[in-house]
């Protein structure tokens, strides 16, 4: 793989660096917030088929997963996308509160991974050293080793003070500074002896290991930093903004919000234990059963939150990564299983790199390579699953660090307090693969190739005319005044300097998608072709201003038929150019021509470009 080919590529697919407000990266995804998603969705199928790519999932984030290879692609995007701060401040798009809330969750706790992961996996396996006789416990060396490994734990506030002013644009390293008030060692002793602030008792809190009375630290403190930079004297912000906002905060999460995020983390621990204790291997073969779909869309990284505060609570996580055992192991021997069994040269290779993968606790180039194009794939991993997890449940295993479990993390079981704890994880592991390698190998058949073309649905040459879907000037999309669209990047076709104000269906199609604010709109026709109608050039910034659509997903419209109406005069008094962008965005699949000359005046029902069916 060519890593800086791979960034480059990816970075110009998305958009540009322009396009993005914020990158980061974890295990196997590259992860963008985009200024505008447009662009990006309607090259979902280029960027997944850049060589390294595996895969491409849109929900809060636009992410990108490239697999074990993706920190050498991050550093190459890093350098492609340059200082992106400034875009941080550009209008975004609406997004509904559930996947604001998610994107929240992901930047404050996904980087919070690696460290947890690496200082876990070295606490476990100094124990399993422990408990084979290598290592002596009392002896200097183990305990500067274990405290290597529990200082990610230990100073989580801090952590978590980083990653949450840096998504919400705070000064970090005040932040960290005023939770790392929280975890003196005076601060601990005081309190524990039963301190009081001007009168006011304090609650005798020991605030490392913990998460909440961190978050809402740093959410007031966020909300203090902007009021004090908006009052504040310019020549003394420096050192004024940051004082205050310290005097302030430190004494009111004292007195409040420490020993109220103390108890929102009891909380939180209490229900999914209780609910655990309650439902047992029913809810581990649930959980693991549904993984795949999960992760998929990356709706697993919901429950980052609970683990990372099960495991700074209780010190292990007896559900979510229990059942990712189960799931991971069931992935790799499904996909050992395909390669064994299919013909196809390309799967059999990819199927053996992702089951190797998925062995050792990286899931994703199994899921999009194998397991979700292949529906008997995917029966057979959710089957094992839950048999892999309804075994952890049932024998109560608990893990001790935030990792991918695999094989190379398995000590991730190994438990001073119970040394069957291992053992169980190691059958669970065992029993997973067994299951998933024989259902995948009943199940699994290769498909076949159809190789007859459906003439009555696909077009000959020419024989598809699509009709202007606006009154108007056809000009040549090189002459758009826009380079993602001029380039052809997006796909061929044309532009159309509109006359009227409405937009009807250049032919009959499927409505598969509708922009929120409304400006673009995506049709299907029953040959394949992918037509996006744009109207007008960063009209998005208008946020819905301006149009009016007639049509949902889903709906079936005739040629002719009113899909969106939009006032020309809005667009343009808001400083936009108001062309309507006519392409076809799978043009790797369709021949496209323009058979409307350009600088030429259409209706309706005249027809400006012609798709053919490649060979």
């Amino acid at each position: 793989m060519d890593e800086k080919k791979v960034a480059t590529e990816v970075v110009s697919l998305i958009g540009g660096k322009e396009n993005v407000s914020y990158f980061s990266n974890c295990t196997t995804r590259l992860r963008f917030n985009l200024v505008d998603s447009e662009v990006a969705e309607s090259n979902k199928s280029k960027i997944e088929a850049v060589d390294g790519v595996i895969g491409v999932v849109s929900n809060a984030q636009f992410q990108v997963i490239i697999g074990p290879a993706v920190n050498d692609v991050a550093v190459n995007v890093k350098k492609e996308l340059g200082d992106i701060s400034e875009n941080a401040s550009a209008p975004k798009e609406k997004q509904s509160v559930g996947s604001l809330i998610l994107e929240y969750m992901m930047a404050i706790f996904q980087p919070l991974v690696p460290a947890m992961a690496g200082g876990g996996v070295l606490k476990s396996m100094l124990i399993l050293l422990a408990m084979m006789g290598v290592m002596d416990k009392t002896s200097n060396t183990y305990e500067i080793l274990t405290m290597v490994g529990d200082a990610p734990l230990y100073f989580l506030p801090i952590l978590v003070a980083f990653t949450a002013a840096r998504k919400f644009q705070a000064n970090e390293l005040v932040a960290m500074s005023a939770v790392g008030t929280l975890l003196l060692p005076n601060m601990t002793d005081l309190l524990a002896k039963g301190a009081n602030f001007a009168g006011f008792g304090l609650t005798p809190v020991a605030y490392a290991y913990q998460i909440f009375p961190a978050l809402l630290m740093v959410f007031l403190y966020i909300a203090m930093e902007k009021l004090m930079f908006k009052i504040s004297p310019k020549p003394i912000a420096v050192f004024f903004v940051p004082m205050v906002s310290l005097a302030v905060t430190v004494p009111i999460v004292l007195m409040f919000l420490g020993p109220l995020g103390l108890q929102m983390g009891n909380l939180l621990a209490t229900v999914i234990v209780g609910g655990y204790t309650k439902f047992g291997w029913i809810a581990t073969a649930a959980l693991a059963a549904i993984l795949p779909l999960m992760i998929s869309v990356g709706m697993h990284k919901a429950m980052l939150p609970y683990a990372t505060s099960t495991m700074s609570k209780i010190g292990y996580d007896p559900l979510y990564l229990p059942a990712s055992l189960g799931h991971n192991i069931s992935e790799s021997g499904a996909a050992f299983a395909v390669s064994l069994k299919t013909k196809d040269t390309r799967l059999k290779q990819a199927a053996v790199s992702a089951g190797i993968s998925a062995l050792f606790g990286i899931t994703e180039p199994a899921i999009y390579g194998v397991t979700l194009l292949h529906k008997r794939v995917l029966t057979a991993v959710m089957i094992s699953s839950a048999i892999g997890g309804a075994a952890a449940g049932f024998l109560a295993i608990k893990a001790f660090a935030l990792v991918g479990p695999g094989l190379a993390s398995i000590s991730m079981f190994a438990d001073e307090n119970n040394s069957k704890n291992l053992l169980y994880a190691a059958a669970v592991l065992g029993l997973s693969m067994v299951t998933s390698f024989v259902a995948a190998l009943v199940l699994y058949k290769d498909e076949v190739e159809v190789e007859e073309k459906q003439t009555d649905n696909l077009p000959v040459a020419g024989s598809l005319s699509l009709m202007s879907p606006v009154k108007g000037l056809v000009i040549p999309l090189s002459d758009v005044k826009d380079d993602v669209f001029s380039s052809g990047m997006v796909g061929d076709g044309v532009g159309i300097v509109p006359d009227d104000n409405v937009l009807v269906a250049p032919t009959d199609a499927e409505v598969t998608m509708v922009f929120e604010t409304g400006h673009a709109i995506g049709l299907k026709t029953s040959s394949g072709a992918e037509i996006l109608l744009h109207i007008g050039l960063d009209t998005v910034q208008m946020a819905g201003d301006g149009f009016n659509t007639f049509v949902k997903v889903g709906d079936k419209v005739t040629q002719g038929q009113p899909l969106i109406d939009f006032d020309v005069d809005k667009i343009v008094a808001a400083g936009y150019d108001p062309t309507i962008i006519v392409v076809i965005t799978n043009q790797g699949e369709l021949d496209v021509s323009n058979i409307a000359p350009s600088t030429r005046r259409v209706t309706h029902g005249t027809p400006v470009l012609a798709v053919s069916v490649l060979a």
